[in-house]
């Protein structure tokens, strides 16, 4: 379980196909690396990934299919950046809102404009995720918890303050851009609840 705060933007290493057929993803990370251990779940672009190698502030994971074919993942390119949050400790502060990190699609970047101090984030609907998001509810955006501002048929607004573009990978992100989104765990819950009634 994650909050949705990126604590450190790692840079992509490599992205490449491993021996054992799968895809293995290596990541700079010094801050993280310090202190996860191997087996511990990290949240990557808001991809729950489990480090399978740590070594010299370098962390390393191994990428299912499911994973390259549901995020935005397989995509990374040596040198790009990408957001990082290791698991909420039990007694933790939960500043955002629960992530699991199990990413339910991708979707584009319509619009990313600066309004001031201030930048203006729309972001395509996909059709099967609209009945998740209300205004002024929660999603993950590549792992960040926002906070939805406007909801239209076939996209949504989020509103991005300084420090967030700053500290995560949405001050390097353009309009086109593929981002992983993970819709609030509460609605989908009530959701599965309700059509048992």
């Amino acid at each position: 379980m994650f909050t949705g705060l990126v604590e450190e933007l790692g840079e992509v290493v490599s992205l490449e196909q491993a021996s054992s057929g799968g895809v293995r993803l290596t990541l700079r990370a010094p801050t993280i690396a310090q202190e996860a251990q191997l087996g511990e779940s990290v949240a990557v672009n808001g991809c729950c990934l489990t480090v399978a190698a740590r070594q010299d502030g370098l962390l390393r994971f191994d990428l299912l299919q499911e994973t390259l074919a549901r995020t935005s993942l397989g995509g990374v390119q040596p040198g790009g950046c990408v957001n990082l949050e290791r698991a909420l400790l039990a007694g933790g502060r939960l500043g955002g809102h629960f992530v699991q990190g199990h990413v339910d699609c991708t979707a584009e970047i319509l619009v990313l404009e600066h309004r001031g101090a201030d930048v203006r984030l729309e972001v395509a609907l996909p059709e099967e995720g609209a009945r998740y998001l209300v205004e002024k509810g929660s999603i993950a955006v590549d792992g960040i918890s926002l906070t939805v501002a406007e909801l239209g048929k076939k996209s949504f607004v989020l509103w991005i303050i300084p420090h967030t573009l700053a500290e995560t990978n949405l001050g390097r992100r353009r309009a086109g851009d593929k981002v992983n989104l993970e819709y609030d765990l509460l609605a989908k819950y009530v959701e599965r609840m309700l059509a048992h009634r």
